[in-house]
């Protein structure tokens, strides 16, 4: 891995890491927040947070990983297992949106299955 590549994928990982501790707890990471202010600050970082990650999980080892079908499978049935489960855990639009989300997952690691569902598999050696 040259320095280049090591530095970028170091930076993609501080971002995504940041802007993810500043969506769960934006108050505590970014000071006392209230209202509206608060509300920008956790979307921000969501944005923030998605668009290092996509650009993080795109790049190799990560993207063979997640792409391998144990993997898959795993999201698959994990995801699909709390979108059941989280309207009825978690009441209201909280458990809603939580069924939406991980629903929306569930379906794109069952896509990701259908579509390696046709390739052969490599043999380890």
């Amino acid at each position: 891995m040259s320095v280049k590549s090591f530095l970028s994928w170091t930076v993609l990982t501080v971002l995504f890491l940041a802007g993810l501790s500043a969506t769960l707890a934006p108050g505590a990471v970014l000071g006392g927040l209230e209202g509206t202010q608060k509300t920008a600050a956790t979307i921000g970082a969501a944005v923030l947070s998605l668009v290092a990650g996509v650009t993080l999980f795109r790049r190799e080892p990560l993207k063979s990983f997640l792409g391998s079908r144990p993997v898959l499978w795993f999201l698959f049935l994990f995801n699909l297992a709390v979108a059941v489960i989280a309207p009825f855990a978690i009441g209201g639009s909280k458990g809603t949106g939580l069924a939406i989300g991980m629903g929306v997952v569930s379906l794109g690691a069952g896509a990701g299955l259908l579509q390696s569902r046709g390739k052969p598999r490599t043999e380890r050696a």
